[in-house]
C-alpha cells in the first residue's frame, strides 16, 4: 500500500476475478480504475473466451478489441480447474484477496470448491460477488446468460424501435454493462461494512435482475395503471411513454433530439401556430399527428438554424451525433475520457477511461490487457509456490 495522496481509493485491495465474458470483468475493470489490483484467473489454453470474440474483424496483439476494452490493466494468472495444483494456487490467492468476482452457471463453482461457502472458509472477510444470467434457483437458471437473451426475456425491447417495428434489442449489450455496474455497489458496500464490522458478505445479482432494475420507472407505472402496456409511438418514437413532441427529428441537414416541451412554448419558435392548438392532453392521444407536424417544420432548415432559435428559449433539444463528431468536440476534449495504454511486448491501444473523477483527477491506467498467463509466475513466487 502507498500513502501517496493520489493512490486510487481502492489500493491495497486485492480483487480476483473468476469471470469471463463482460458483466463479471467489466465489475472487475471498474475496481481495477479505483486502485484495486486485479488478477485475472484465465484458462492456459485460449483464457477467456472474451479474447476471441469480436466486435469486427479488428484485433490487437492476437486478442479481440472487446477484451482488451474490458481488461485493460489487469494481471492474468493461467491456471486449469481441473488441476489439483492450480486449484489449490487459486484457494492460496483467495486467501490473500478481499474480493472474488465469479460468473460461472449455477452449479458449476461449487463443484469447483470455489463456491461462498469454500472462499468463506478460506477467508472468512471475502467479498464475494456472483453473477448469473437468471438467478441461482429460478426455473431458467441452467438457460445461457448472454446479452441479447436476458433483453428477449426481460420485456425491453418492447419500448424501442417505433409501433409497427414489434421487439428491438437495444444496440449495445446493457444487460451486462448494467449487470456489472450493480455488482460493484454491492462489493463497494460490502467492503464499507467489512470495515467497519470486518465481515465478509456474498453479494449477487443476474443479467435479468439489472434489466428489470433498469426498466424500475416504467414498469412501475405498468403496476400500477391496471396493467396496461406502453404504446410506442408509430413516428419517431424516441419513449413509450412521453408525450409528443419528444422524439428524434430529421433535418435540412443533420438530426435533432427535441426532449419534454409544451406545445404553446413550441408554437412560436418553430412558427407552426397549430402547435398551440392542442390541448395538453391530445399530447399524448395525438402523438403520431403532432410529431408528424414538427417532423415536416424542422425538415425544412439545418440543425444549427433550429438550436440557434432553440437553445435561447430553454427549449431542451441537441444535436445527434455520431462518435467521429463527438470525438472532435471541444466538450469531449476536455473531459479526458480517452486513454492510452501498452503491454510489455509493445502491444497499444487507444480506449476509453474510468467515467469517475476523484479529487479532480480521472484514474487512468498505464497497462493494457494482458496476454494469458502473463503474470503467473510473479504470482505463484509471491505466494510462496514456485
Amino acid at each position: 500500500m502507498t500513502d501517496d495522496a493520489n493512490a486510487g481509493l481502492l489500493d491495497g485491495i486485492n480483487v480476483l476475478d473468476m469471470s469471463q465474458f463482460l458483466s463479471g470483468p467489466m465489475a472487475a475493470l471498474k475496481l481495477g480504475d479505483l486502485g484495486a489490483r486485479v488478477i485475472k484467473i484465465e484458462r492456459p489454453d485460449g483464457g477467456d473466451l472474451c479474447r476471441s470474440l469480436y466486435l469486427s474483424d479488428t484485433e490487437i496483439g492476437g486478442d479481440s478489441t472487446l477484451f482488451h476494452a474490458i481488461n485493460r490493466g489487469k494481471q492474468s494468472f493461467a491456471a486449469n480447474m481441473k488441476d489439483e495444483r492450480d486449484l489449490a494456487a487459486i484457494r492460496a490467492l483467495i486467501a490473500r484477496a478481499d474480493v472474488v468476482i465469479q460468473n460461472f452457471r449455477p452449479g458449476v463453482i461449487e463443484r469447483l470448491g470455489l463456491d461462498y461457502e469454500a472462499a468463506r472458509a478460506i477467508n472468512p472477510g471475502i467479498v464475494y460477488a456472483s453473477i448469473t444470467g437468471y438467478g441461482p434457483e429460478t426455473e431458467w437458471r441452467h438457460l445461457p446468460g448472454q446479452d441479447l437473451l436476458a433483453q428477449a426475456r426481460s420485456g425491453v425491447m418492447w419500448l424501442n424501435g417505433e409501433a409497427g417495428d414489434g421487439p428491438v434489442p437495444f444496440g449495445l449489450a446493457i444487460a451486462d454493462m448494467l449487470c456489472g455496474n450493480i455488482i460493484v455497489q454491492g462489493i463497494l458496500a460490502a467492503l464499507v461494512r467489512r470495515g467497519v464490522t470486518g465481515k465478509g458478505a456474498h453479494v449477487e445479482t443476474s443479467l435479468l435482475e439489472a434489466m428489470v432494475d433498469f426498466q424500475f420507472e416504467v414498469l412501475t407505472t405498468h403496476l400500477n395503471d391496471g396493467g396496461r402496456l406502453p404504446q410506442k409511438s408509430a413516428f419517431r418514437n424516441a419513449h413509450a411513454y412521453l408525450s409528443a413532441p419528444y422524439g428524434v427529428y430529421r433535418c435540412a441537414e443533420g438530426w435533432l433530439a427535441l426532449a419534454m416541451t409544451p406545445l404553446a412554448k413550441l408554437a412560436p419558435i418553430l412558427d407552426l401556430p397549430a402547435l398551440a392548438t392542442f390541448a395538453p392532453e391530445e399530447a399524448f392521444t395525438r402523438r403520431d399527428e403532432i410529431k408528424q407536424l414538427v417532423a415536416a417544420r424542422l425538415a425544412e432548415q439545418p440543425v444549427g438554424h433550429w438550436l440557434a432559435r432553440l437553445e435561447p428559449a430553454d427549449i431542451w433539444a441537441a444535436e445527434v451525433l455520431d462518435w467521429p463528431r463527438l470525438l472532435k468536440t471541444e466538450a469531449f476534449r476536455q473531459l479526458g475520457l480517452t486513454q492510452r495504454v501498452t503491454r510489455e511486448d509493445n502491444v497499444s491501444i487507444l480506449t476509453t477511461a474510468s467515467p469517475l473523477r476523484v479529487n479532480g483527477k480521472r484514474p487512468l491506467s498505464a497497462r493494457a490487457a494482458p496476454r494469458i498467463g502473463d503474470q503467473t509466475a510473479l504470482i505463484r513466487e509471491e505466494l510462496g509456490l514456485m
